[in-house]
């Protein structure tokens, strides 16, 4: 019989910040059917991305419109319709769904959109940062910026 036995090496320092010397959790593992390993996970966030920014500005965005008395009923009516509209879309998918030929076909375009979609804005750095920059722009255009 083989036995994988698991060992991490010690946390790594990142960028000069001191790493956590503390007590991990052990998590038995059975790797095999009699034996028992422990393994210790250790995770350590890095630096702050783009998503998490670009989150926290439309956060804040919200915020700022909620702070403004005049402004928070068409924020709450503006979350009403946005949950109406997801109640209605899911009714409507499983209304197409029922029928026998339109989903294959649906499906099939939704793959090709997606295969498109993937070629078009992700795939490339130029075409990602053109994304953002469309997407930046219908934020600030819907928040009236």
């Amino acid at each position: 019989m083989a036995s994988i036995i698991a060992s991490l090496p010690p946390p790594l320092l990142l960028h000069g910040r001191k790493s956590f010397q503390g007590n991990f959790q052990n998590f038995p593992v059975s790797l095999l059917s009699g034996r028992r390993s422990n393994i210790a996970f250790v995770v350590k966030a890095s630096g702050e991305s783009s998503e998490s920014s670009t989150s926290l500005t439309v956060f804040k965005s919200v915020q700022s419109v909620w702070d403004t008395p005049e402004d928070r009923l068409g924020l709450i009516g503006l979350g009403f319709a946005a949950v109406v509209a997801l109640w209605a879309s899911t009714n409507l998918i499983a209304a197409i769904d029922k029928l026998p030929v339109i989903p294959i076909s649906l499906e099939l375009i939704g793959i090709l959109f997606s295969v498109w979609f993937t070629y078009r804005y992700l795939l490339f750095k130029p075409d990602r940062e053109e994304l953002f920059q469309i997407l930046n722009k219908s934020a600030s255009d819907i928040l009236g910026r």
